[in-house]
């Protein structure tokens, strides 16, 4: 499943973004995710869990698929 999720500001970081999505329950669980390699960013695996993402990349969890856009 494919969802948007508009950032406000400049960026988000990846842990946040798997908690705000419900990608993850917790932030525990979301860095659990980035260390198990679990996570792509532009269909790469992502190690950095603060990582900073902008509007126009794509992340991954499993069958999820979180596509960011800019806040209007």
């Amino acid at each position: 499943m494919t969802v948007s999720f508009a950032v406000r500001g400049e960026y988000i970081q990846l842990d946040q973004l798997l908690k705000a999505t419900g990608l993850t329950g917790t932030g525990g669980e979301a860095h659990a995710a980035v260390e198990a390699g679990r996570v792509t960013v532009d269909g790469k695996v992502e190690s950095r869990k603060r990582a900073k993402l902008r509007p126009g990349a794509t992340v991954c969890l499993g069958a999820e698929t979180v596509v960011l856009v800019a806040s209007e």
